[in-house]
């Protein structure tokens, strides 16, 4: 079982998260550093070529993260203090995708110098891009100018490692070429096996999990 609440103090987002089960528990706590990034046109973030294909849309990158996670009974702490960062996403829409769409592909890193990137993708059958976009927000030591709105034309995903789940056969892209207007860059999966099976809940079965970027000469420059 699990609760969620969230709250704002003096301007700032505070989020929590409990959760208690047989082998895992959390208590975690989320801070803002930054305000919501609104994504697309002022938050409405375009999904296809028709312009109802279109949902509401923002992120709060570079979040502070503090609590305890608890394995098997023995605790963990996460010190809030510490360069750890986290991100959230709300996006809604009334509007389906686009009939040829099959597939989707997603980013959102954090990178260490504060900036926040998000780039994706629609796929049809022939793998490919029916839509795409993202954005750019500077951290502070670039200034922190206005994000940055990327193109459909803009954004390109290249594969270049694949995983095949032993649980579902699925095969996945464990590592990516992300090429945006903000540069070139490598997406590297931390663990191959971040399969997420949610028939129960939404009727999918997808990978999202946890990935470091590298920037074109190869250096660590974020995670997400």
């Amino acid at each position: 079982m699990g609760r969620r609440a969230w709250r704002r103090q003096r301007g700032h987002g505070v989020y929590h998260e409990h959760i208690t089960g047989s082998e895992v528990g959390l208590e975690l706590r989320w801070s803002e550093r930054q305000p919501p990034l609104l994504q697309g046109e002022q938050g409405l973030s375009r999904k296809g070529p028709e312009v109802d294909q279109a949902s509401y849309y923002y992120s709060v990158p570079q979040l502070a993260v503090g609590g305890v996670i608890t394995l098997n009974g023995q605790p963990f702490k996460i010190d809030a203090s510490a360069a750890n960062a986290a991100w959230l996403d709300h996006e809604w829409s009334e509007a389906l995708l686009h009939p040829q769409a099959v597939g989707w592909d997603w980013i959102g890193m954090n990178l260490f110098d504060g900036s926040a990137l998000t780039a994706f993708q629609l796929r049809d059958k022939s793998a490919d891009a029916l839509w795409a976009g993202g954005s750019l927000r500077p951290g502070a030591k670039n200034g922190r100018d206005a994000a940055r709105s990327f193109k459909p034309g803009e954004v390109m995903f290249n594969p270049l490692r694949r995983w095949t789940s032993a649980q579902s056969q699925a095969s996945y892209p464990v590592a990516w070429q992300v090429q945006t207007p903000a540069g070139s860059y490598t997406v590297q999966a931390i663990v191959d096996n971040q399969e997420l099976d949610s028939r129960a809940s939404t009727g999918a079965i997808y990978w999202e999990g946890l990935s470091d970027l590298l920037d074109s000469a190869g250096k660590r420059v974020g995670r997400g």
